[in-house]
């Protein structure tokens, strides 16, 4: 049952994508489909952290091939928390997009590729094996460039081109740093790699393979400077798109730091740990300068994505177990308080009409509750206290405090600050001020709101209100995944079978 328990966030989305395209003349059951998809994979993704929080490290071996030579998958408390907030994400955005994406882009195959990202970024949490990595993330990359492109618009395709080219140079280096490390070790189970890679430190093969994915796993998770196609494609995404990428894209990327810098290899390398301080510290100032300059809300939530995974990688750099935990925190909080942005930024277009702050206006009295959703996850995404933002923020900050990096700890409170402004921009442009006149005219039947929009908005800002009035149980757990993080012994003694 463990087993199954391992494989089912990978196969429930899987069979999802291939019913909803044999009915692919069918939207309406495509919908339902893909719905139940989504609530069975929230439920299994729950089944599976019970069962990892009850037995410890979950790994299987399928076709019975023992490890290192068989295809692997693994479950410890990191990759069993990000599935479940995958699954949550996921059922929380195909609920929205009922109401959101339009039957052109259910004819184009929004629900099954919806479905295969989903799959392939579970894919990724849970493999223990580096080739197989990189074949989720290749799951990822065609899924979504579908989804990025559904509405076949110049825009789009300009946009789905330069996400492609830039995204495939990371994925070639990617591939080449695995092939530099098979020749090193011959091996590619990440945890027989953690066993033979310290007998192997400073070579010049596997400092070069070391370099290689901390490129490649940078372009993935949009760090400074590898960040230009995030913003370029993005604001061009339908919301129900642009939200899934938002909350899941980016965090695949800064899993596989996560998971490659702490098990294979060891971030704690003084001179990984500069490197990892500087891009951490360029990422949250530039993500945040490129905000602050924007005026449509997609764009400002776009270069803000940037900004805010400077803070992981800074818990990655500072690399003690605070500083760890805090990055897990960070990660876990920000996919659900940016997805939930960017559905709130679909909800403003929709009342106001525009995506261009300088043409909206008056929504406070329009939609009041519209107003307070949108406060929950934006004071939240700036740190004001009691939400989950300012937690996360809490634990990076005092982490990097407490190791003796106080510009790094300056450059976050002044980060915060700046995300502060934006946020208040945005309050202030679309709800706060008067509507621009003439006022623009929403397009026919766009102003309606139904239960099905608003129903994963407050869900998700309730999450928010959740962890931020309770956040130490959430605390607890981050530091116990940090833990297991920082000391993965036993991640490898449950996939190689034993003490190795």
């Amino acid at each position: 049952m463990a087993d199954l328990a391992l494989l089912l966030p990978i196969l429930v989305p899987l069979a999802t994508a291939c019913l909803c395209a044999m009915a692919w003349t069918r939207p309406a059951v495509q919908r339902q489909v893909a719905l139940a998809g989504a609530a069975a994979l929230f439920g299994s993704s729950l089944w599976l952290f019970a069962e990892v929080r009850g037995a410890g490290v979950l790994a299987t071996q399928l076709g019975n091939w023992q490890a290192p030579f068989g295809i692997t998958f693994v479950a410890d408390l990191f990759s069993a928390i990000m599935v479940v907030v995958s699954g949550t994400l996921g059922l929380a955005v195909l609920l929205f997009a009922r109401e959101d994406v339009s039957k052109a882009e259910e004819h184009a195959g929004f629900h099954p590729l919806a479905q295969g990202l989903l799959a392939g970024v579970n894919g990724a949490f849970l493999t223990g094996d580096i080739f197989n990595l990189y074949v989720w993330f290749e799951v990822m990359l065609v899924t979504s460039f579908g989804l990025l492109t559904l509405g076949r618009t110049r825009e789009q395709l300009d946009a789905g081109v330069k996400y492609v080219s830039l995204n495939l140079v990371g994925t070639m280096l990617f591939l080449l740093g695995i092939g530099i490390l098979y020749g090193a070790t011959g091996t590619l189970n990440m945890a027989d790699l953690a066993v033979r890679l310290p007998d192997l430190a400073g070579q010049p093969a596997v400092t070069g393979a070391a370099l290689l994915f901390l490129v490649a796993f940078g372009v993935k998770a949009a760090m400074f400077p590898l960040f230009a196609w995030l913003p370029a494609s993005y604001h061009t995404a339908g919301i129900s798109v642009a939200a899934i990428f938002a909350g899941l894209l980016t965090k695949v990327g800064v899993y596989a730091l996560v998971r490659v810098f702490t098990l294979m290899f060891q971030a704690g390398d003084t001179n990984l740990q500069a490197i990892l301080g500087v891009v951490a510290v360029l990422t949250m100032v530039t993500g945040v300068l490129g905000a602050a300059i924007q005026w449509d809300v997609r764009r400002i939530l776009s270069f803000h994505i940037i900004s805010q995974i400077g803070y992981m990688l800074l818990g990655l750099a500072i690399y003690t177990p605070l500083a760890v935990a805090g990055a897990v925190f960070y990660v876990v909080h920000h996919i659900i308080v940016k997805a939930n942005l960017f559905l709130l930024a679909g909800v403003i277009k929709r009342r106001g009409g525009s995506f261009d702050l300088r043409r909206s206006g008056g929504l406070m009295r329009q939609a009041p509750w519209l107003a307070v959703l949108f406060l929950v996850p934006a004071m939240s995404l700036a740190g004001i206290p009691p939400l989950s933002g300012f937690w996360a923020k809490f634990l990076v900050i005092d982490a990097s405090l407490d190791a003796g990096h106080g510009l790094m700890a300056a450059a976050a409170l002044a980060v915060g600050a700046l995300t502060l402004y934006s946020m208040t921009k945005i309050w202030t442009e679309a709800f706060w001020k008067a509507p621009p006149a003439p006022a623009v005219p929403a397009p026919r039947g766009a102003a309606r709101v139904g239960a099905a929009t608003v129903a994963p908005i407050a869900a998700l800002a309730a999450v928010t209100v959740a962890i931020g009035l309770n956040a130490e149980p959430l605390v607890a757990f981050s530091n116990a995944a940090a833990a297991q993080l920082l000391s993965p012994t036993a991640y490898v003694e449950t996939v190689l079978g034993g003490t190795p």
